[in-house]
C-alpha cells in the first residue's frame, strides 16, 4: 500500500480498492505490498461490504471468515475471568485472525461507527498464506506491531490517567480518524468511541477519563462533542504522550 501521511484522509473507497489509499503505519495494509493487495481484491474484492454502527461482526464459532477493516472503527471485547477486556481497532487491521488457526474461535466485535470491511474465507487465506511469503510476513508484522501497540496503550497502568487517555485518542486519532479537507486544518474526527468506552477499555473510572478529557480541552487539544472527538493539534497531543512517558 502507499506509505502513510502525516494526516489521516477522509477514505475514497475506489482508492483503497486500488491499494492507493495511505494506511495507518504497522496496519496489515501498511506491511502489505500493493501487488498483494490486489490479489486480495482479485479474491474478494467483491464481497467488500458494510456493516452499521451497533451491528456485530460475524466472528462467533461457525463463522468462517475473517476480515480487513477498510474504513470506520470497532471494539473486540473479551470476558476472561468476568472482566470485559475491551480494545480497539481501526483502518488496516485484520479481524479475526484467529480463526486461521482454531477455526471455532470467536470473538465479539461490535462496529463503533458504519464500518468498510473486506470479509475473506479463512480456508482461502490459510492456502494463499502458505503459498505466498510477503502475505504471510505482512499479517506477523502487523500482529505484532498491533501488540506492541497494545502494550503502550492498555497494559502501561504506572502513567497517569492523562498520560494513558492522551495516549489512546493518539491512537486512535491514527487508526480510526479522518480528516474532513472542508474542515479546519489539523483537526482528525475520531466517531464512535465515547468517554465511557475509552474507560472501559483503560480500566479506569468514567469520572477519571471525563477530568483527562476536560484537561486536555483546556489544553485545545482537543474538542469534545456528542459522541465525537476531534483532536484539533495531533503533534502537541502526541508530544504530550511523549512527555509523559
Amino acid at each position: 500500500m502507499a506509505s502513510p501521511s502525516p494526516d489521516t484522509q477522509v477514505f475514497n473507497t475506489i482508492e483503497v480498492l486500488r491499494g492507493r489509499q495511505p494506511m495507518p503505519r504497522g496496519s496489515f495494509l501498511d506491511h502489505l505490498p500493493a501487488a498483494k493487495w490486489a490479489l486480495f481484491v482479485a479474491i474478494w474484492g467483491s464481497d467488500a461490504r458494510t456493516y452499521l454502527k451497533g451491528a456485530e461482526l460475524p466472528l462467533r464459532p461457525k463463522d468462517t471468515h475473517m476480515y480487513v477493516v477498510l474504513g470506520g472503527c470497532v471494539v473486540q471485547e473479551r470476558f476472561p475471568f468476568n472482566t470485559k477486556i475491551a480494545r480497539f481497532r481501526g483502518v488496516g487491521q485484520v479481524l479475526g485472525e484467529a480463526k486461521l488457526i482454531e477455526p471455532r474461535s470467536s470473538v465479539r466485535t461490535v462496529c463503533l461507527t458504519t464500518t468498510w470491511v473486506l470479509p475473506c474465507d479463512t480456508r482461502r487465506v490459510n492456502l494463499l498464506l502458505t503459498q505466498d511469503h510477503e502475505a504471510k510476513r505482512a499479517l506477523l508484522r502487523s500482529l505484532e506491531d498491533r501488540n506492541r501497540s497494545d502494550e503502550r496503550i492498555y497494559a502501561t497502568t504506572s502513567r497517569s490517567p492523562l498520560a494513558r487517555v492522551s495516549a489512546l485518542l493518539h491512537h486512535l486519532a491514527m487508526v480510526a480518524g479522518t480528516r474532513d479537507p472542508a474542515g479546519p486544518t489539523g483537526h482528525t474526527t475520531i466517531d464512535g468511541p465515547r468517554q465511557r468506552d475509552l474507560a472501559e477499555a483503560l480500566l479506569l473510572g468514567r469520572s477519571t477519563v471525563e477530568n483527562a478529557v476536560a484537561t486536555l480541552r483546556s489544553k485545545r487539544l482537543i474538542d469534545s462533542r456528542y459522541r465525537r472527538l476531534v483532536v484539533t493539534d495531533l503533534p502537541a497531543l502526541k508530544a504530550l504522550v511523549t512527555s509523559q512517558s
